[in-house]
């Protein structure tokens, strides 16, 4: 079956739509050459005789008026189906558009590269919308929320976080967004070497809290397949962003990604709070030494008598080293809990870290990677639908 479809007479737009999946995508296109749109989904699939398609382009040939129209229809009888429209539209369009259905709109003079990006993210969408893994109990049609916490700064949560958000981007491209929630010092956009136009300030605008049409346009597009949400460029942006606006946002992006992982500010602040009760899954990160552990101890003391620990917990024992004279078992003690992922300390995840670029979006053969791997496939539904697999393994160093 054509896994796209374009609505248009325009015979440039179907050229550069039909060059932009030759070299890249998965699928073909077929071209209904009309600008004037089908009454609904049986007259569109008359034309097709085939099977429902996944990405609906409606072409720049099209009258606004009758994109809207025909969006409408479709959000309501096949509400699982991307429409992409090729417009150039003014903000208050672009509010009604993403209101009638319509999943992104792609500008006519786009390049390639632009419009397999839209494309994408458009398949993406569709394929979130029709799977059957549901991430949680209570949690049905939202995507896992994964949160990467200390108590401690200077343990390598940053680095954890964007080596996360690489690996599951391997795993489901276009699919996952990571989000910093250290909005004042926040260091995924170093992390990642991106220089965001848009940040978390923008994200939690009215605009964007009523759209999320709106609001993926503020997220920042990395090279390796995922997005990213940057912290505000200055400490004092960080003030007007209220815990309330972050939950919203992180509700938002669960709805539209199969993964949202949060680099979180050090300790249990308010927004990090607001953003723990949001999780699905929870990365405690501890490095090897007893101030990191005390705290971690001591932070995990105070959410039990709080009851907002998710139940899929994850404790990471970060640049662990047999030399420090302590050991697993001594790790286990202080903190009280299993460690069930131990990453050695590493020179390779300390080069990629000063780079900008993950050591998991390199092809590096490290003891550090391994472990990096293992932790990112407890996120794997594979993984995690096994019930023959243990949630938490005693680990070796």
């Amino acid at each position: 079956m054509s896994r796209f479809v374009l609505l248009s007479a325009s015979a440039d737009f179907d050229l550069r739509l039909r060059q932009a999946v030759a070299y890249g995508l998965r699928g073909s296109v077929q071209t209904i050459a009309s600008d004037i749109l089908p009454a609904g989904p049986h007259e569109l699939f008359a034309l097709l005789d085939q099977e429902q398609p996944e990405v609906l382009i409606i072409g720049p040939d099209v009258q606004p008026e009758e994109a809207l129209r025909f969006a409408k229809v479709f959000d309501v009888q096949l509400p699982g189906l991307s429409i992409v429209l090729v417009s150039d539209t003014d903000p208050i369009f672009l509010l009604h558009a993403m209101r009638a259905g319509i999943r992104d709109i792609v500008s006519p003079q786009a390049d390639l590269a632009e419009i397999r990006v839209l494309l994408e993210r458009a398949c993406q969408s569709f394929a979130t919308r029709n799977r059957t893994f549901n991430a949680q109990p209570g949690n049905a049609g939202n995507g896992l929320v994964v949160g990467v916490f200390s108590p401690k700064g200077g343990v390598g949560k940053t680095t954890l976080a964007t080596n996360i958000a690489i690996g599951l981007g391997q795993m489901a491209p276009m699919s996952v967004v990571i989000v910093d929630l250290d909005l004042q010092f926040g260091d995924v956009a170093s992390g990642l070497y991106l220089n965001p136009e848009h940040t978390v300030t923008d994200a939690v605008t009215p605009a964007a809290a009523q759209d999320s049409l709106v609001l993926k346009a503020f997220l920042t597009v990395h090279p390796a397949g995922i997005y990213a949400l940057c912290a505000p460029p200055t400490p004092v942006d960080a003030d007007h962003i209220t815990p309330e606006q972050i939950t919203h946002l992180l509700e938002q992006l669960a709805r539209e990604f199969q993964y949202v992982v949060l680099d979180t500010a050090p300790g249990l602040p308010e927004i990090g709070l607001a953003a723990l009760e949001q999780c699905t899954d929870v990365v405690w990160v501890s490095a090897m030494d007893i101030p990191s552990l005390r705290g971690l101890r001591s932070g995990l003391e105070v959410l039990r008598q709080l009851e907002i620990t998710p139940e899929s917990r994850h404790v990471v024992l970060n640049m662990a080293d047999s030399k420090a004279g302590l050991t697993v078992q001594d790790v286990e003690s202080t903190i009280g809990a299993p460690v069930d992922v131990s990453i050695p300390r590493s020179r390779a995840v300390a080069l990629s870290t000063n780079r900008g670029i993950p050591v998991l979006q390199e092809s590096k053969k490290d003891p550090a990677v391994k472990s990096l791997k293992q932790l990112v496939e407890r996120f794997n539904p594979v993984w995690r639908t096994q019930a023959q697999r243990k949630l938490h393994r005693r680990v070796v160093i």
